[in-house]
């Protein structure tokens, strides 16, 4: 079957393109995407699907919907996400974006073009399915703290299903290959805020001020030296200052305020815990040695992606029958973010990756440039890998 599968998927090739093209073409923001809903929907209803639920977060974006196979048995899930990010594309395309300020800069368009087709083949297939595969337009990847993934989980999109895949575009690698990890994959992002308050002064007489620059510089020197000496070794785990400032009258003032944002990445719930816990203890310890008041604002937005070990080893079976298994790659820690992880934690899942790089098409922009691009050759073999996953977790081989 997964050879039909496959050439099924290839067969529709230019469908998917168009699909993906039109979806470029009319890109939509986080929490924004009405009319991409509306095509997804459309679709949906027009291969039979049943509608689950549209609309998400408290907005009219987002689908969940089942197609029920011939015969009773498990539910899988399939999940796209559909977002676009708020930034000016520099492509020179046909299908370049018609709205200033917005673009599918990270491939979430072809994401959902490959998830409708994917619907459409299994559809094609339906008599032949045991149980039920539910498809997950996600809206809102890319919003942070107000997650798509978070909030469809909140809101039931996940009931009854057994396991969830999702996959993304990688420029990184070579067009035609297929990525995977087995457990951590991308990792968890925390942010955190801080303001230190001091009291200004004349820059001749410190002696007179309480200067929260100097709390400022000891607490970026100190947080390196939580990863260093408080974490394993054998632990991934970064902790990164990306914004400091005090001060911007004159030269010779001393500030009373200092701020501070910066991220954690890390892997390890656990890990994530300790490091949380112990940037807190450095932020208060500098403070009451520099004798600054401070606030802080800890977050923690998007958990670690974890791949199940076990649904992840059946799935690297489908695509190695898929893409040749010489095109079938384990792939490093992604030190990024991604909101599938809230799927993952309600039900056993596996992210994987679909290579698109191609120098000579230009596809090997990284994710979030202004020129990043697809090589849409990929995509059938993308959608024939979501297909694959749903057969082989529902029918077997």
């Amino acid at each position: 079957m997964l050879d039909q599968i496959r050439e099924m998927s290839v067969a529709m090739k230019e469908e998917t393109i168009a699909l993906r093209r039109h979806f470029h073409m009319h890109p939509e923001a986080a929490w924004n995407e009405v009319e991409t809903t509306k095509k997804v929907v459309k679709t949906l209803k027009d291969l039979g699907c049943e509608i689950v639920q549209v609309g998400f977060g408290g907005t009219e974006c987002g689908v969940a919907a089942d197609l029920k196979g011939g015969r009773p048995g498990r539910c899988a899930g399939l999940r796209a996400d559909m977002d676009a990010l708020p930034m000016d594309e520099d492509n020179d395309v046909p299908y370049k974006s018609i709205f200033p300020g917005v673009m599918h800069a990270c491939g979430h368009d072809a994401h959902t073009a490959m998830l409708l087709s994917a619907a459409k083949i299994l559809a094609e297939i339906r008599p032949k399915l045991s149980g039920t595969v539910r498809f997950l337009f996600q809206p809102a990847e890319e919003s942070g703290l107000k997650s798509g993934a978070k909030a469809m989980v909140e809101e039931g999109a996940l009931e009854g299903v057994d396991e969830v895949a999702g996959l993304h575009i990688w420029a990184q690698e070579p067009s035609g290959t297929i990525l995977y990890r087995s457990g951590p994959v991308m990792a968890a992002a925390d942010g955190w805020y801080l303001t230190l308050k001091g009291k200004g002064g004349h820059g001749s007489t410190p002696e007179l001020a309480i200067d929260p620059t100097i709390t400022a510089a000891n607490i970026v020197l100190n947080l390196q030296a939580v990863v260093g000496r408080e974490v394993s070794a054998k632990e991934t785990v970064v902790v990164s200052t990306g914004v400091v400032k005090a001060g911007e009258t004159a030269f010779n003032i001393i500030p009373d305020t200092a701020v501070m944002n910066g991220t954690v990445r890390s892997f390890n719930p656990e890990v994530q815990n300790h490091v949380e816990e112990a940037i807190r203890r450095v932020i208060a310890g500098a403070c009451q040695i520099g004798r600054c008041e401070y606030s802080l604002d800890y977050k923690r937005f998007i958990p670690a992606t974890i791949n199940d070990p076990g649904v992840t080893g059946e799935a690297v079976k489908v695509f190695g029958a898929l893409a040749g298994t010489e095109n079938v790659k384990e792939m490093g820690l992604i030190m990024g973010s991604e909101d599938f992880s809230y799927f993952q934690q309600k039900v056993p899942g596996t992210f994987f990756f679909l290579g698109s790089g191609n120098a000579a098409k230009g596809t090997d922009n990284a994710h979030h440039h202004p020129r990043f691009n697809v090589d849409e050759d990929a995509l059938p073999l993308g959608a024939a890998c979501l297909e694959g996953f749903a057969w082989s977790r529902l029918c077997g081989k």
